[in-house]
């Protein structure tokens, strides 16, 4: 497996996993699947910022076995916390990983490779909002460092059911 910045020809397998997480899980409190117009526009954006977009890229069963994505296994990215100038030094980071691949630490490699890019940048903070239920994506981040610092009650709808969320922060600098 390989860490590397995305490209463009990178986003076919980046909407493939971030569309497949949206209609079959919480991590994402949405229910709307995203075009490619719409994550050229997220990509650009976090170039623009100067903010990483990561990609995990494979030839294992996993990502040949899709049908899509080109080895693209997962993504990572960070993005501003909060647009308020005082939220400067504070990022929220997203990962996802493709379905047939969970649970191999390629979550877990993705943020680790976001760290050094955030320090870089003279960021402070890497916040994580994870759906409370999801038992997996909380330990991965615990292992990492991250500790949890809130938890917000039936804040997010998906699936007919109310969705708690929880906010963990870790120091990068």
């Amino acid at each position: 497996m390989l860490i590397r910045p995305a490209t463009q020809a990178d986003l076919p397998g980046i909407l493939g996993i971030y569309n497949e997480v949206i209609a079959t899980t919480t991590a994402v409190f949405s229910e709307l699947p995203v075009t490619l117009e719409n994550r050229q526009t997220w990509w650009q954006e976090r170039l623009a910022a100067g903010y990483p977009v990561l990609v995990a890229v494979g030839t294992t069963a996993a990502a040949d076995s899709s049908g899509e994505g080109n080895g693209i296994l997962g993504f990572a990215s960070f993005g501003d916390f909060r647009s308020w100038p005082g939220y400067r030094h504070t990022v929220e980071h997203s990962v996802h990983v493709l379905a047939t691949a969970r649970g191999r630490g390629i979550g877990a490699t993705l943020v680790q490779a976001l760290f050094p890019h955030a320090a870089a940048l003279g960021k402070h903070v890497m916040i994580a909002g994870v759906d409370a239920a999801n038992l997996g994506s909380l330990r991965m981040h615990e292992r990492l460092g991250f500790e949890r610092v809130a938890h917000f009650r039936e804040v997010g709808r998906k699936f007919d059911r109310w969705l708690d969320l929880v906010f963990l922060q870790r120091y990068v600098d």
